[in-house]
């Protein structure tokens, strides 16, 4: 009998205890919610990093210099340099330079498919309705898109534009990871 009142006892304990705990664990209302602590809520105008790798680079005679492999970041987040593959089929003989971030030009527009050497029209669209690119935004502007992102806004820019011959590139020093570890 006195097996049975202990194991009620201990039962009730147990429930009172639970909801007592329950109580204390509510965080206060003046405090903010944890998960948007430190979380940038307007991200019009940014771009996704990952779609810049693999994107064109032309240069102002809009001939297709190579395209972007690799964007080097440091531990703040700054973009120091965009390494850039020139020449080669399919990463065979390609070689790639670092180049500055502000040394591009980032243009929202696809490149006229008229020329020779030059970005095919979006899908969706034929040559005749392409234009020249007028839109563009220097690497200095850092993120922000705003200006440019009047024809489009996919989070990035159609292509990146750089002076320079690709035999001009080619003669730059090639860039390696393995100089910089």
């Amino acid at each position: 009998m006195i097996a049975k009142y202990m194991a009620t006892a201990l039962l009730g304990t147990a429930l009172l205890g639970g909801a007592a705990f329950a109580q204390t664990a509510t965080p206060s209302a003046s405090s903010p919610p944890a998960a948007s602590a430190g979380i940038q809520q307007n991200l019009k105008g940014n771009w996704r990093a990952s779609k810049l790798v693999g994107l064109s680079v032309y240069n102002d005679a809009n001939e297709n210099l190579g395209s972007i492999s690799e964007i080097l970041v440091d531990n703040t987040g700054k973009i120091n340099a965009v390494v850039i593959g020139v020449g080669g089929f399919l990463g065979v003989g390609q070689h790639d330079i670092a180049v500055s971030f502000d040394k591009l030009k980032w243009v929202n527009e696809p490149i006229c498919a008229a020329s020779t050497d030059r970005a095919p029209a979006a899908p969706g669209m034929s040559p005749s309705s392409t234009a020249t690119p007028s839109t563009t935004t220097t690497g200095a502007a850092g993120g922000g898109m705003a200006a440019a992102s009047a024809t489009k806004d996919n989070w990035y820019p159609d292509h990146a534009v750089m002076s320079g011959t690709k035999e001009q590139l080619k003669a730059l020093p090639a860039f390696k990871y393995s100089d910089y570890n």
